[in-house]
């Protein structure tokens, strides 16, 4: 198990970036939560298998369609306490 905070930058608020996101997560059986930040930009913990991880970071870049994601910066963080699902977080 692993968890990384990502934190994307780009055109990813007001063009359905966090309910995509959500259910990529969900898709792949990952923890966490993801939130917009008041910088504009999107913040998710990510908490799962290794390749699943990967996985939705290699998505993030390309979906969805309205997103234009600049960078994903990706920061390995010590698990935060037990997260069972994965949500939006306001």
């Amino acid at each position: 198990m692993q968890a990384v905070k990502l934190t994307i930058s780009g055109k990813v608020q007001k063009v359905g970036y966090r309910n995509w996101f959500e259910a990529q997560a969900l898709e792949l059986g990952l923890n966490g939560y993801v939130r917009n930040l008041p910088t504009g930009q999107v913040e998710a913990v990510v908490v799962g298998e290794k390749d699943k991880i990967q996985m939705i970071i290699q998505r993030s870049w390309k979906e969805p369609s309205l997103a234009n994601v600049e960078n994903i910066e990706s920061v390995e963080i010590a698990t935060p306490q037990i997260i069972d699902d994965f949500k939006i977080v306001k």
